[in-house]
């Protein structure tokens, strides 16, 4: 069972207590690909004394997010045992101390051990950058590039055919290094906007959904695209270069372009053909099955899909 967007935190815990009621756990941690707010900041972890539980909220760990749990987890879960034997002074003291100093992404943490719960937080402008760092990798870029199969089938293909044509050489040999440029980022820009339009990709505020889960969601997918096309892009760059050198003699291409030519002609060639090829890529994305894109880019949505076991604890099932 997963929690409602609205709840964040609370309807985290809520769920889980009543888990680990019923498994008759002692202590029951959560981790959550879910990014989680309070005080204005990223929320790193939470916890409840009373209730023996906690939620970490792995997105806003950053990068590093399981060596950070590996150091967050012992001193969350030593915390809740102290609580629960009522020996709170020695060790409960202690624990939030020892998890800002060896969890970096903990800034300051608020709650007591008289309320029995507290809220590990992370700075205002770094954690929010390690954040969106975490949710685009819980997006993991990798598998959206290997999931949009078509988009590069497509881009390779419509490279190729323009590689035939001596009208794009003659364009790559007018074209400067600034336009090509321009060309390029437009090129992709379009890519990913296709995308997110094609396959409705663009998250929008409701009640379930906050205006500010809203704009991170959006922000992540769009971060999360625009790494995955930008490999695709290199990787479809080196491709038409290979192609170009082994396809097109010097000498025909000498005679088209009337002068000597060297190797920065036939990368400005492939350049230019790149640029042009991620058009046809976006005419193939949109060949693709809705799901797999939706897996390919929105990895950290949380739907309902149930839990799964972990040695510490339970961690909530994603995907959109």
């Amino acid at each position: 069972m997963v929690p409602r967007r609205d709840g964040g935190a609370e309807a985290l815990l809520d769920d889980l207590a009543r888990r680990r009621a019923d498994d008759q756990w002692d202590v029951a941690i959560c981790l959550t690909d879910l990014p989680l707010h309070a005080e204005r900041a990223p929320l790193v972890a939470q916890t409840s004394g009373q209730r023996h539980i906690g939620v970490i909220s792995l997105p806003a760990l950053g990068l590093r997010q399981m060596h950070s749990v590996r150091a967050a987890v012992p001193d969350l879960v030593g915390r809740l045992l102290a609580d629960a034997s009522d020996h709170r002074i020695p060790p409960a003291e202690r624990a939030p101390a020892e998890t800002k100093r060896r969890v970096p992404a903990v800034h300051r943490v608020i709650g007591g051990a008289d309320s029995g719960e507290r809220r590990y937080l992370a700075s205002g402008l770094i954690g929010r950058v390690r954040l969106l760092t975490g949710m685009v990798r819980a997006n993991r870029p990798g598998r959206a590039l290997l999931g949009l199969s078509k988009l590069l089938v497509g881009a390779f293909g419509t490279a190729a055919f323009a590689l035939t044509t001596d009208t794009i050489w003659q364009m790559g040999d007018a074209l400067g290094g600034l336009r090509l440029t321009v060309i390029m980022v437009l090129g992709l820009t379009a890519l990913v906007a296709w995308l997110i339009v094609a396959h409705d990709l663009w998250e929008k505020p409701s009640r379930e959904t906050p205006v500010e889960l809203a704009r991170l969601f959006n922000l992540g997918t769009v971060l999360t695209l625009t790494l995955a096309t930008t490999v695709s892009y290199v990787v479809l760059f080196v491709g038409t270069v290979l192609v170009g050198a082994l396809l097109i003699d010097t000498s025909v291409l000498e005679q088209v372009l009337q002068r000597p030519v060297n190797a920065g002609d036939y990368l400005a060639l492939a350049w230019i053909t790149s640029s042009l090829a991620t058009v046809g890529g976006a005419i193939g994305s949109g060949l693709e099955n809705e799901q797999t894109v939706r897996a390919a880019a929105y990895g950290y949505h949380p739907q309902p899909g149930g839990w799964r076991d972990e040695k510490v604890g339970e961690r909530s099932h994603t995907g959109r």
